[in-house]
């Protein structure tokens, strides 16, 4: 177990107990332990449901915006998406976006594994397009953990909604053809259902389970029967993934090739968005997560790939988050609305990035920075021991040391706070960094617990804290203890 130790103290002289016992309840002369914190602050907002909509192969940015694909940002085929991260229009009002969101892992390409890796947290170093077949060397994950398993074994429900599912034999073989009904986004009949783009059809127990085509989708958004996970894959026009025979014409501009395929999806996400924002679904402190696939061109920081969030929660006006994410962070975040463990499928060497850490689920950055402040819940299992009081006469100071453990399974991101509430009112606490001001109770003084250089309070891990205390009265020091992680200040 990796401890931290504490900031030495000069003691000249020392007695436990700085006055008064019996006016209020002291712990002197030994440790308070098992005192197990939740990290959420007291008045966070829990997030409710969850969309996710997958959408195709286009870079947030790139070094050359002309080079084919094109980008997303700025492009005058994409003026809903765009209308999303400007401040100031009104459809920004929800939304938070990233700027440094990059390919999940070095070679994660082409789209399948990406999926894969939406689901599991790793691409078994599995890297084709190929529908689901023992010969296809891509079924071996069935006893593998994954996201839709864990919330089967929670009993949470969720749903899996793939646009043109219903013109295919099964969920797990792909369908395309010219005449299929009417696509009420595009106008033809042409279809496109890809496996390679449902993450659930790569594992046995639920490839073919909570499987419905999209137009159920918009009935249960009306009768508020979603699931509480709910995963939206459009066909491969509607995704910006093809264009349709023929080009697009999108909002007076007829659009051909790669430019036909990025207004195509702008059009079907300027429908389906807004439709989820109406919904009762989605207004009880809900997200839409708008997640791109895969880097194009590059595995690099030159490279970012479009992640767009839409809550009641987010920091909202199209705040720009620089936090280094990937697909790991979408499920780690996930799991941490759901209140469900960590996935610890192990990610190939050769693939993890060097920009952004380790992609692993456990220690990768959530998309905490694009919520409010404390909306994200951290990992729970967190236990703080204290010392008795020891009086340094050269400071005319009380001085306790506290020990903070990692108690839980799943590592608990910096920074990380001991909060004092309820701090008797003749004690103030000296070395405090400030008080509460966004996380009630507030006006609580706070310090900050050193977590070393990796920013994080491991499983099994204590960093120790030092807390200097000025008590005149000598009338006895009692506080209740909190701990908050994962923002800049409480």
């Amino acid at each position: 177990m990796k401890t931290k130790r504490p900031t030495n103290h000069t003691i000249e002289f020392s007695h436990f107990g700085p006055g008064k016992p019996g006016r209020k309840t002291l712990l002197l002369g030994a440790a308070l332990t098992g005192l197990l914190l939740a990290l959420q602050p007291a008045l966070a907002q829990p997030v409710g449901n969850v969309f996710l909509i997958a959408m195709e192969n286009h870079n947030f940015t790139q070094p050359n915006p002309t080079n084919s694909p094109q980008q997303i940002f700025g492009n005058p085929a994409a003026p809903y998406i765009n209308s999303l991260i400007t401040p100031g229009n009104p459809n920004a009002a929800p939304v938070a976006y990233a700027v440094a969101y990059y390919n999940t892992g070095n070679g994660v390409h082409p789209s399948e594994p990406n999926y894969v890796w939406a689901e599991a947290g790793t691409d078994f170093g599995v890297h084709t397009d190929a529908d689901p077949l023992t010969a296809n060397g891509n079924t071996f994950y069935d006893a593998s953990p994954h996201l839709t398993a864990q919330l089967n074994a929670a009993g949470i429900p969720w749903k899996n909604y793939q646009e043109d599912v219903q013109l295919s034999v099964s969920p797990t073989n792909s369908a395309s053809g010219t005449t299929g009904p009417v696509n009420p986004f595009y106008g033809t009949t042409q279809y496109n259902y890809a496996v390679k783009h449902n993450p659930m059809a790569f594992f046995t127990d639920t490839a073919v389970q909570n499987v419905y085509p999209l137009a159920q989708f918009f009935t249960d958004l009306t009768g508020n029967t979603v699931g509480r996970y709910n995963w939206i894959t459009p066909n491969q026009y509607d995704d910006a993934h093809s264009a349709l025979t023929g080009g697009f014409t999108y909002l007076g501009t007829h659009y051909t090739g790669d430019q036909a395929a990025v207004a195509q999806g702008d059009n079907f996400l300027s429908h389906i968005v807004p439709q989820i924002m109406a919904s009762p679904a989605y207004q009880s402190n809900s997200v839409i997560i708008i997640w791109w696939d895969e880097s194009e061109g590059g595995d690099n920081s030159n490279f970012t790939i479009p992640e767009i969030i839409i809550s009641p929660l987010a920091k909202g006006n199209a705040y720009a988050s620089t936090v280094p994410l990937n697909h790991s962070s979408d499920v780690k975040t996930i799991e941490e609305i759901l209140d469900l463990g960590t996935l610890t499928n192990s990610i190939p060497v050769a693939e993890t990035n060097v920009f952004g850490g380790y992609n692993n689920v456990a220690t990768v950055n959530d998309l905490s920075d694009l919520f409010q402040p404390g909306t994200i819940p951290v990992a729970q299992g967190v236990t703080v021991a204290r010392t008795g009081y020891v009086f340094d006469r050269r400071t005319q100071l009380f001085v306790q040391q506290v020990q903070v453990t990692n108690t839980g399974s799943t590592p608990v991101s910096g920074p990380v706070w001991l909060v004092l509430d309820n701090l008797s009112s003749d004690a103030a606490l000296y070395n405090s960094a400030g008080t509460t001001a966004n996380f009630p109770p507030l006006g609580s003084p706070y310090i900050g617990v050193n977590v070393g250089g990796d920013n994080v309070l491991s499983p099994g891990e204590t960093a120790t804290v030092t807390l200097d205390f000025a008590d005149p009265s000598r009338g006895g020091i009692s506080y209740t203890a909190r701990v908050l992680a994962g923002m800049p200040t409480p």
